[in-house]
């Protein structure tokens, strides 16, 4: 328990945690589970580790352009054994153009997710979000893939591991069709994520903790709590509708969403 560790404990654990996911980011090496160094089940440690690496890259110039959450789906949930989402930051540099090649050598051990990507016409900052301030606050939905990617080696993690770890997040592409949410029912939208020809994976929106937009609220509510609200041109990435899909040089993937059209991406080169 976090009770158990002084203060001065606790900020030596986080800086730790916090130079051992920095090191794989230059090394492209994974690294041992962060949970070791924290305290057992403590997300808000965790959250403070995501913290550090955050303010480290906007003080280095990126800027913070959404947010992603994750671990909505169920599927996802049981893949990687937690119970709960998360959520991570997105940054200028994570942002793909649709169906343009990715680099692999820019990855560690990536998979992909087809997802709708909410983009914010006001600030999202109260405590009491739910699915109608949601709709008000959103300017336009596309279509988006998210390359997850993990620092830790075999994606051997936990809450707490893929919390600290920018919620396990890599990349992002938007799809080149945004749209109002007008006529729109993403809680009833369906997706298919192909490989080549190959069906790799299917979800529907309810699959997105029972709908994007109820996804996006719990991530409004959250990040009210944390103290860096949603605001007006945040793009969201509201979550997987559907299981995860490990990503190998050559991949080509597109997905469909019903209403938004498609996405695409292709994968290149390979890890160094």
């Amino acid at each position: 328990m976090a009770s158990e560790m002084t203060a001065s404990s606790l900020a030596r654990a986080t800086a730790e945690a916090s130079r051992r996911l920095a090191d794989v980011r230059v090394s492209h090496r994974p690294c041992p589970p962060v949970r070791d160094l924290l305290p057992p089940g403590d997300v808000h440690a965790a959250y403070s580790v995501q913290s550090r690496w955050v303010i480290g890259r906007e003080a280095a110039g990126a800027r913070v352009i959404g947010r992603k959450i994750g671990l909505t789906s169920p599927t996802v949930q049981a893949q990687l054994g937690v119970d709960q989402p998360d959520f991570g930051f997105l940054l200028n540099d994570m942002a793909c153009p649709d169906g343009a090649p990715v680099d692999m050598d820019r990855l560690i051990q990536p998979k992909i997710e087809a997802e709708v990507a909410f983009v914010l016409a006001t600030d999202l900052d109260t405590a009491y979000a739910g699915a109608a301030e949601v709709v008000a606050a959103t300017g336009q939905v596309v279509a988006a893939l998210e390359i997850v990617d993990s620092r830790i080696a075999d994606w051997d993690i936990s809450l707490v591991d893929t919390v600290a770890d920018n919620a396990s997040s890599g990349l992002f592409v938007l799809g080149s069709q945004p749209r109002p949410l007008d006529g729109l029912d993403l809680a009833g939208c369906e997706m298919v994520l192909r490989r080549g020809e190959e069906v790799v994976s299917t979800g529907t929106g309810t699959d997105c903790l029972g709908g994007p937009a109820l996804a996006v609220a719990w991530l409004a509510r959250t990040a009210h709590a944390h103290g860096r609200p949603l605001r007006a041109g945040d793009i969201v990435l509201s979550g997987a509708l559907g299981p995860m899909v490990p990503v190998t040089a050559g991949d080509v993937f597109e997905a469909e969403i019903t209403g938004l059209g498609t996405v695409r991406t292709s994968f290149t080169g390979g890890n160094s």
